[in-house]
């Protein structure tokens, strides 16, 4: 048995007990109102966050690249995502909470390329001066930096919540490095004194 072989096995297993519970994803437009995040972590296969965090199907948008990164690309797919919501008529998060969530992990193999800075830079499209800014070999740093660098993004609803975590692959834990808060203050009017 060839390993997709296997894999399609596991499929139909998997299909015959999602369809008895009745989960099996609804359509695209029934779908997005049950979206209550968006994760992005890495794509190591040690390192799922649906797994990891225990994510069901319908809970959350799960985008991975190597290192858990913001780059130009997964930006680009956060575009067309909201677009998608807006053509949809759906909106993640109006209604209820919302969360974006980076996730990256220690012994993640991008440390491996820090000797590589021509292809960290073309990965990231930045110079090779702020390299340094993207923390490569240490995943809480770059992990601050990464919801730094989505809170600097004016087209997040102010009220979504946004937090940092990095998962340590020896003991299976998920540590908090930057706590889930709005991902900018939300603007409130002055209050007038009256006279």
């Amino acid at each position: 048995m060839s390993t997709l072989d296997f894999m399609l096995e596991r499929n139909k297993d998997f299909a015959v007990h999602q369809a008895a519970r009745g989960t099996l994803m609804p359509s695209l437009p029934r779908a997005l109102p049950n979206v209550k995040a968006i994760i992005i972590g890495c794509a190591d296969m040690r390192v799922d966050p649906a797994y990891v965090l225990g994510i069901q199907p319908g809970e959350a948008v799960v985008m991975r690249n190597i290192g858990g990164r913001i780059t130009p690309g997964l930006l680009e797919q956060l575009g067309l995502l909201g677009r998608i919501g807006e053509v949809a008529g759906e909106i993640p998060g109006n209604g209820g909470e919302f969360n974006i969530v980076v996730l990256q992990h220690t012994d993640c193999g991008i440390t491996r390329l820090a000797g590589e800075p021509a292809m960290l830079t073309h990965y990231f499209q930045i110079e090779e001066g702020e390299l340094k800014a993207k923390a490569v070999t240490d995943p809480r740093a770059a992990v601050a930096a990464a919801v730094a660098l989505l809170r600097a993004i004016p087209v997040f609803p102010e009220g979504w919540l946004i937090s940092g975590l990095v998962y340590d692959v020896a003991t299976g834990l998920a540590e908090i490095v930057v706590p889930p808060a709005r991902i900018r203050a939300v603007a409130h009017e002055p209050i007038g004194i009256e006279s």
